[in-house]
């Protein structure tokens, strides 16, 4: 017995919520409490926005390689060998080495706001106003 009461009365309860809401015209959006022309209001979802960032990184740091250049001989008379140049080092300096890389970075993330809806009640005598001062 108590069981069928509580089903009657769920029952009931979603019957008022359902014809609330299709009393006003107002399909798959949320109406407020009533009121004698309800506004009703339906989610609008803005999906997140994004670009692309290009930015410039090193891909290898400059740096200096040193050659060692060997000391040159040369043989001037039979039995005497003589020294035309000395050894040494070379530097070669290589610079530094760029690139552009890309990528996406998030400008604003997706959200979700409930916007005003013209009711198609009745009642309310197509003068509807969302209350902006348009």
């Amino acid at each position: 017995m108590f069981r069928t009461s509580l089903s009657l009365a769920i029952a009931a309860v979603a019957t008022a919520a359902f014809t609330g809401a299709a009393s006003a015209g107002c399909y798959s959006c949320y109406t407020p409490p009533p009121q004698p022309c309800a506004t009703c209001y339906q989610v609008q979802t803005v999906p997140p926005q994004y670009r692309t960032v290009q930015e410039t990184v090193m891909v290898a740091p400059g740096r200096v390689v040193a050659h060692r250049t060997p000391a040159q001989y040369r043989t001037v008379m039979v039995p005497k060998t003589v020294m035309v140049a000395p050894g040494g080092v070379a530097y070669e300096r290589i610079p530094a080495q760029y690139a552009t890389r890309e990528h996406v970075q998030m400008v604003s993330p997706g959200y979700s706001y409930y916007a005003p809806v013209q009711p198609t009640c009745n009642t309310c005598g197509g003068g509807y106003s969302y209350g902006y001062g348009y």
